[in-house]
C-alpha cells in the first residue's frame, strides 16, 4: 500500500498530522497481520500437583474380607465420631465397602453420597445399593474436578485409599469444599509412602489439602499397621483456583 501527500504545498502542522496518520494506519496493518497473543490463564485454573499420579486400581480388586477383619470402617468412623444422623461423602466409593459401612452407622435419619467418576462402577453400586435397600444412600457420578455434591451438605467426606490416584487433588478438593458445612470434617486415609506406588506420604497431603486453605485437625496411624488417617478442617479461606500455591514432591 502507498500513500502520497503533496508535502511540499502543506505547511508544518498539517505535515506533522499527516505523518502521524500515516503511521496510525501503517501500525493498525501490521497488527491485522500479527499472531494473536497466547491465552492467559483464567479464574478456573488450577495448579498441576508437581508428582506422579497414581493409575486407578479397578474396584473389585478390593479385599473387603481382609478391610472387615482389622476392623478398618468401624475404627475410622470412630476416629472421625461419625454418628446417627449424619450426612457423609464416600468420595471414590468404588464396590461400596464404606458406602455400607456408613449407611448402617449414619442410620435412617443420616445420608451417604456415594460417589465415584466411573459410569461402570456407579451402576454397580447403584445395583448393590438397591438390593441392600438402603434408602439412605445417594449413588452420585462425578468428574476428576468435582464430585458434584449439594452445597454446604455434608458433616463429614471420606477419601479411602484414592487421593494418590486423583488427577488434580486441587481442583477437587476446592470444589469439594463448597459442599461442606462450617464445622465439618474432610476424612483421607492412605499409605505413607510415595504416590507412584498407590499412597501418599503425610507431610505431601498435608501440604497439598493446607493449600485450599485446610488445616490438619488429627493424624492417627491405623490398626493395620500400613496406613493412617488424617482428619482435615477447613479454617482459612477458600483461595481463589489462580492463587493456589502447589506443593514440591519432595521436603
Amino acid at each position: 500500500m502507498s500513500i502520497v501527500l503533496p508535502i511540499a504545498s502543506m505547511p508544518h502542522t498539517a505535515i506533522r498530522r499527516a505523518m502521524r496518520a500515516c503511521l496510525a494506519i501503517l501500525l493498525l496493518l501490521a497488527a491485522c497481520d500479527a499472531p494473536p497473543p497466547p491465552p492467559g490463564p483464567s479464574e478456573g485454573t488450577f495448579p498441576s500437583v508437581e508428582r506422579p499420579v497414581a493409575n486407578i486400581i479397578a474396584s473389585e480388586f478390593s479385599d473387603e474380607a481382609s478391610r472387615e477383619q482389622v476392623g478398618e470402617a468401624a475404627e475410622v468412623m470412630d476416629l472421625m465420631q461419625i454418628a446417627p444422623g449424619d450426612v457423609v461423602a464416600d468420595i471414590g466409593a468404588g464396590n461400596g465397602y464404606y458406602t455400607m459401612n456408613l449407611a448402617a452407622r449414619v442410620g435412617a435419619s443420616g445420608r451417604v453420597f456415594a460417589e465415584d467418576i466411573m459410569p461402570d462402577t456407579t451402576e454397580r453400586l447403584e445395583k448393590r445399593v438397591s438390593a441392600a435397600r438402603l434408602d439412605n444412600v445417594v449413588v452420585v457420578l462425578g468428574t476428576p474436578e468435582d464430585p458434584g455434591l449439594p452445597a454446604r451438605s455434608l458433616d463429614h467426606a471420606l477419601l479411602v485409599h484414592m487421593y494418590h490416584e486423583i488427577e488434580n487433588p486441587y481442583a477437587l478438593l476446592w470444589h469439594l469444599r463448597a459442599s461442606l458445612k462450617p464445622d465439618a470434617t474432610v476424612g483421607i486415609i492412605d499409605a505413607d509412602r510415595p504416590t507412584r506406588e498407590h499412597g501418599t506420604p503425610s507431610w505431601l497431603l498435608a501440604c497439598e489439602v493446607g493449600a485450599i486453605g485446610f488445616s490438619q485437625h488429627a493424624f492417627y496411624r491405623l490398626g493395620d499397621g500400613k496406613s493412617y488417617l488424617s482428619i482435615f478442617k477447613a479454617t482459612q479461606p477458600r483461595p481463589k483456583p489462580l492463587d493456589i500455591q502447589p506443593c514440591r514432591s519432595a521436603p
